[in-house]
């Protein structure tokens, strides 16, 4: 059998417009949050690797994750993220799903292998319409795009402040409770629930159930 794995693709939109040092900390918010995809939960290996946050040409940035079902967690923590952040920039994302040859050295510049190949042509044929995009070599079903299509367009509508409370909901290194994150956010807990309810928490919630359940296999047959 041939694993299976993950590997998200991105570029900051409309960087050209922006200060290097926006760009930077849009950055920044990737990488930090590329980081928290990292971790292994008590109960369930989600990620088991490091993700290898790689930046390509000031406003380019690649990922790779080791198991595909956490793909959309991925691709929602990194937005949220990023709308949370100062920066005042957005990013598309293409995730590729395929087979890893090689991961290289430390980063992902030599890294290859179909998903690689899969992520980095879905993003430079990405619809100007669209800023979320999944393609996978074997396996993907109309359900895994047209989920990726609801939380591209549910994404986009995110205030700074639903992002923020997202970001903390979806952070698999230390899921909070409620009243945790609103201490940590500085608002009440009816104000937190706003956030989360205005953002589509509850409808996302399922979204990643069937992605993390049974969205994509792990492995595949030669």
């Amino acid at each position: 059998m041939i694993k299976i794995a993950a590997v998200l693709t991105g570029d900051l939109i409309a960087s050209t417009k922006a200060s290097p040092s926006a760009t930077d900390r849009a950055m920044d918010a990737l990488s930090t949050a590329a980081r928290r995809l990292s971790y292994e939960t008590e109960h369930d290996t989600l990620f088991t690797r490091d993700t290898r946050f790689t930046r390509y040409r000031g406003d380019g940035w690649q990922i790779y994750l080791d198991a595909p079902n956490p793909v959309l967690r991925a691709c929602l923590l990194l937005i949220a993220s990023l709308r949370a952040s100062d920066c005042g920039l957005s990013t598309r994302i293409s995730a590729g799903m395929g087979t890893v040859t090689q991961l290289g050295r430390s980063g992902l510049s030599d890294a290859s292998g179909d998903a690689f190949t899969i992520s980095g042509h879905g993003l430079d044929g990405m619809p100007r319409s669209k800023r979320l995009i999944i393609h996978g070599s074997k396996r993907l079903m109309n359900w895994h795009t047209a989920i990726f299509d609801l939380a591209d367009s549910q994404s986009r509508r995110w205030s700074r402040e639903q992002a923020e409370a997202i970001a903390l909901d979806l952070d698999p290194e230390c899921p909070p409770t409620q009243a945790e994150m609103a201490e940590r956010l500085g608002i009440t807990r009816q104000a937190l629930q706003a956030r989360l309810s205005g953002a589509g928490r509850n409808f996302l919630s399922a979204a990643l159930y069937a992605f993390e359940s049974s969205g994509y296999p792990n492995e595949d047959f030669q």
